[in-house]
């Protein structure tokens, strides 16, 4: 197999729809953190995984870009054309690689060194973008040789692949994250020394996601050869009245699409590993484009395979002259569908096993995908998720988190925190505290003294200028702290009270109020319980 690589795709394509100059730094960032950036941003000290902040700090001239995936598709179809105009079974791994049988196109051209060459510089002259290229028994070791700029003899792919870092197993798209880390912690640093476990032993200890992992690391292929010709009914046609020319109504199409080509492979117990996209145009025009890839496809990933596409056939210079009529998708490889199921049991945090499902799963994979595109569209510190912390209040307790950065718990969120609000905490927590009025039977103010105690059971109580409501029971006070830049400790103090009042419909309804006291005694509401 040959892959030809183009280094830090998402970069260098985002620079290029941007116009900025090639010599100018530029990364890619994704919830806040560098998925990508280019050669010249890596010499100011750009990494992939670091936060923006500490990004811009290196390089205080780094051009900022979003994640976009259809950017990366449209602009790579360039690339492919050019790598197609030399050898035929070119496949898209995904934007930034491509692979191609390397044995008919070699001989064509006198051998594997010659057909390198001449890779190399059709595409520096037609799609105007760096490259390298490998060649190695397998797609992924493949990959490897590309990132090397390495040709592999035959048989040599273990001996090649022996020395390389064990976390070359987690390329994208194969979610092996939390098994190389699991087998960093138990030493394996190296591929060769994973490769050197038995692989009964790879199978009782990590199940099948670690056998697989194995087979890779020993240069072997993920999956045996398939001999199975997927049956002609499973091919999925579509034609279109009128002809589609643009990317969003394809992206519409694209969804069902998916669905349904999924949905069908299934029923006959397979899953797709390489997606054939044949495209007719109403001139007559054919296109076509094969999309091969490490794991088996699952709806959401031909969805987004047949949007690629099309941006790459309707947003280049070399677009067709109308519009697309019929679309087929044909599964060009495909395995056993268990390869596909999720398991009953998934590896959580140190290896320990939890249950799963696939509801969970997709859910989660779903929700993750429509957070960072309002990222992309908004800005890395747009999406923000909770975390409780240490402090006696509820607004004090949540600490948001910009999605994408490592959510982890302080050490002083389960410390024990004198006068802590005890639970539940309240569904409404105001952004700014509400004026409110706390009132005894007789109608004289409520406050609370150094010692921490009311002056009078409250009776009334009433907010945001409506009518004082009878106080049904409460419970209280909590110190909620000392205001800062107080004199003594009563001018200072701030406490807490729960209180259910009751609204005149046979209805309760339970808020928190706070009182402070360094000028003029303040009631204020502070939260609502459901």
């Amino acid at each position: 197999m040959l892959v030809l690589w183009c280094p830090d795709w998402p970069a260098v394509a985002a620079a290029a729809v941007a116009g900025e100059p090639v010599g100018r730094p530029a990364a890619v960032f994704s919830a806040n953190r560098v998925v990508a950036c280019t050669a010249v941003a890596r010499g100011y000290g750009v990494r992939r995984g670091m936060r923006r902040r500490e990004a811009q700090s290196c390089c205080p001239d780094l051009a900022v870009f979003g994640e976009d995936d259809g950017r990366d598709a449209r602009l790579f179809e360039s690339v492919a054309r050019a790598v197609e105009e030399l050898a035929v079974g070119v496949a898209v791994v995904r934007p930034g690689i491509v692979a191609v049988p390397v044995d008919g196109a070699a001989g064509y051209f006198g051998g594997e060194h010659g057909l390198l060459e001449r890779l190399v510089d059709e595409v520096s002259v037609a799609a105007g973008v760096e490259s390298q290229v490998g060649v190695a028994d397998g797609l992924f070791a493949a990959t490897l040789a590309a990132r090397r700029s390495t040709l592999v003899e035959p048989g040599g792919t273990a001996e090649f692949l022996a020395p390389l870092p064990i976390r070359e197993l987690d390329q994208p798209e194969a979610g092996r994250t939390e098994l190389v880390t699991l087998l960093k912690q138990l030493g394996l640093r190296t591929l060769g020394a994973f490769a050197a476990l038995d692989e009964s032993d790879v199978s009782a200890r990590f199940g099948m996601e670690g056998v697989l992992a194995h087979r890779l690391a020993r240069g072997r292929s993920e999956r045996p050869p398939s001999r199975r010709r997927p049956p002609p009914e499973l091919s999925l046609a579509k034609t279109f009245d009128p002809p589609i020319d643009r990317v969003d109504a394809a992206a519409f199409v694209a969804k069902g699409l998916g669905e349904r080509f999924h949905a069908g492979l299934a029923a006959h117990g397979l899953a797709c590993t390489r997606l054939g996209i044949y495209a007719t145009t109403e001139t007559g025009e054919q296109l076509g484009r094969v999309w091969r890839c490490a794991e088996p496809l699952t709806p959401l990933g031909v969805a987004d395979r047949v949007r690629w596409q099309f941006e790459g056939w309707l947003k280049t210079k070399d677009r067709p002259d109308s519009g697309v009529v019929r679309l087929r998708l044909e599964p060009e490889e495909t395995v056993e569908g268990r390869s596909l199921q999720l398991g009953l049991w998934q590896a959580g945090a140190a290896g320990v096993l939890r249950p799963s499902t696939e509801d969970e799963d997709l859910s989660g994979e779903h929700a993750g995908r429509a957070l960072v595109r309002v990222q992309g569209l908004l800005g890395p510190e747009s999406v923000f998720t909770a975390m409780l912390g240490g402090g006696r209040g509820p607004a004090e307790r949540v600490r948001l988190v910009p999605w994408g950065d490592r959510r982890e718990k302080p050490a002083q969120a389960d410390a024990s925190w004198a006068g802590r609000l005890p639970s539940p905490s309240p569904a409404t927590v105001f952004a700014r505290p509400v004026p409110a009025q706390v009132l005894d039977e007789n109608g004289r103010v409520v406050e609370i003294t150094a010692r921490r105690r009311v002056t009078a059971a409250p009776f009334l109580v009433g907010y945001e200028g409506g009518e004082p409501r009878e106080v049904i029971a409460w419970a209280g006070p909590w110190f909620a702290g000392v205001r800062a830049g107080a004199g003594h400790a009563r001018s200072g103090t701030r406490m807490r009270l729960q209180v259910l009042l009751a609204d005149g419909r046979d209805a309760e309804e339970a808020v928190l109020l706070r009182f402070e006291h360094h000028k003029n005694p303040m009631w204020t509401l502070e939260g609502k319980y459901d």
